[in-house]
């Protein structure tokens, strides 16, 4: 890659926030046509970096060179100016504004100056959608299409505006395999067409697959930045965390008792009134993790939501240790014993304008030792709030910190902490590592194995297969919004995936 030339340059960057130095001295470069991904762990300064250099930040010192030139970017439209592109991992989309109408936001092309002229607008998105291989329907609004889709039109908006950089961040944490492969192939795409990708990833071989070069941040500095090739999956997770990781949790055979959760015919609609889960029955027991594997849009958002309380069942019921919970409200569920950790933490897990302490007290404030007689205890909430930051390795914040001031990854660590230290009876865990590092995904897993060797009953709820397979005692399929099969965990991808895909396999009979 010695011949190609260098677009983008940060030298000697540092950004301080109060009470953390988020980048200390940290360089960064990116040639012409590559693919420079960019690894940590949550909190490891990666998103901060990428931040300044889209010019939402600025930073203390240090000084930023886009094709030779030293620039100063102020915003994000001094960014785009100077050929910097972001596609961030929570979309920046209009969902009632069609695909074309998202694109062009503030760069309209109009008739004699004043007048939105809408088929151009769409001529313009379908001719840079097919230069670049990224078919979307320009006149599809934005909440029809699916999450794959909607990261094409944020690709699409950066290159609609010429830019030569773009940074990826986080971009397969939404999508299924399928449609991660498919950005792969936009990725290639764009860099053969002279295009340079910032890729922002906590899936290690992702980054192997799709990177040229690999720049690793720990604790806010540069570790070392060394070429994809010849790296490996352990090599990288060392650097990231230094120390050797466990990339396959260890654990003993599952000892399953009485039955915790049982599930029976159950039917949920989604808002439209279409069937979503069909007639699903399932026991998770205690002391046992059952996974339930599938391709998202396939029932299981609509089956945890029957589940806990936050959508109303059509039919069949909902036991927890024998008791029927069918009817009950969210809150209902949760004094039952169900712990919940939702598939998306910032709608549905935190309250992002509240603090960490706030957010963890928030299904029992009403109790002791939160409050007494009506009174809150606020140093009560902050003294647990800081004894679970260091449990559960909370990074980036202190108690009365803001929620949605930490990272992605961290924020689902405040997520864990709370429904795990409630000591739930079951424990329903949606997508439980989506957006971590692989320390905190270490982590995770080995708390969950902890909590089922403690005799809680865990329903993990998963499209990552490695993790499914990792963990599970029992492999349920789900397509369509049916069990279409039970496997055991020596079960491969290749049969799971068979299966989730609807064609013949040799999984028990549902």
């Amino acid at each position: 890659m010695a011949d190609r030339a260098q677009v983008l340059e940060m030298r000697h960057i540092t950004k301080r926030f109060p009470g953390t130095v988020a980048n200390d001295d940290v360089g960064f470069d990116l040639l012409e046509g590559e693919v420079h991904a960019l690894l940590g762990e949550n909190g490891a300064g990666k998103s901060t970096l990428m931040n300044i250099l889209y010019g939402l930040y600025h930073p203390d010192e240090g000084e930023i060179v886009i094709k030779g030139h030293r620039v100063r970017l102020g915003s994000p439209n001094a960014a785009i100016e100077a050929g910097v592109g972001m596609v961030h991992q929570h979309f920046m989309l209009i969902p009632v504004m069609t695909v074309a109408e998202n694109i062009v936001l503030a760069e309209e092309p109009t008739r004699q100056g004043v007048i939105l002229d809408m088929d151009e607008a769409e001529r313009r998105v379908k001719e840079i959608s097919d230069r670049y291989g990224l078919a979307v329907d320009p006149t599809a609004r934005i909440q029809d299409i699916t999450v794959g889709q909607q990261q094409r039109v944020e690709i699409l908006k950066a290159l609609y505006r010429d830019a030569d950089v773009l940074v990826l961040d986080e971009p397969t944490a939404v999508l299924t395999p399928q449609e991660a492969k498919e950005l792969f192939e936009v990725v290639r795409s764009l860099t053969e067409r002279g295009k340079s990708i910032v890729f922002i990833s906590h899936k290690l071989n992702e980054v192997l697959e799709i990177a040229d070069r690999i720049t690793v941040l720990r604790r806010g500095k540069l570790v070392e930045t060394l070429p994809a090739a010849g790296a490996t999956e352990a090599s990288l997770a060392r650097l990231m965390v230094g120390r050797d990781v466990l990339l396959r949790v260890a654990k003993t055979d599952a000892q399953p008792t009485q039955p915790l959760l049982e599930v029976d015919d159950l039917r949920v609609s989604d808002d439209r009134g279409i069937e979503q889960v069909r007639g699903v029955s399932f026991v998770v027991r205690s002391g046992e993790i059952v996974a339930i594997a599938g391709i998202d849009g396939n029932g299981q958002t609509e089956l945890i939501d029957g589940m806990t309380g936050l959508r109303s069942v059509d039919s069949g019921s909902v036991r927890v240790e024998g008791s029927d919970v069918t009817k009950d409200s969210a809150h209902g569920h949760l004094e039952a014993g169900i712990g919940h950790i939702p598939e998306d933490r910032q709608r549905r897990g935190l309250v992002l304008e509240y603090s960490i302490a706030e957010n963890i007290a928030l299904h029992d404030y009403r109790s002791p030792p939160a409050s007494r007689l009506g009174w809150l205890f606020p140093r009560r909430l902050i003294q647990r709030a800081r004894a679970l930051i260091r449990d559960f390795d909370v990074r980036g914040g202190g108690p009365t910190s803001r929620a949605g001031g930490l990272s992605g990854g961290n924020q689902q660590k405040v997520v864990l902490a709370r429904e795990i230290e409630r000591d739930p009876k079951v424990l329903i865990a949606a997508q439980p590592t989506r957006g971590l590092d692989v320390g905190a995904i270490e982590f995770v897993h080995r708390r969950l194995i902890e909590e089922r060797d403690e005799g809680r009953a865990i329903l993990l709820v998963s499209l990552e297969l490695e993790e499914v397979l990792s963990l599970a005692d029992r492999i349920l399929v789900m397509y369509e919004g049916a069990i279409v099969g039970e496997f055991p965990p020596t079960a491969t991808e290749e049969e799971l995936g068979i299966a989730m895909t609807g064609g013949k396999h040799s999984g028990v009979a549902a």
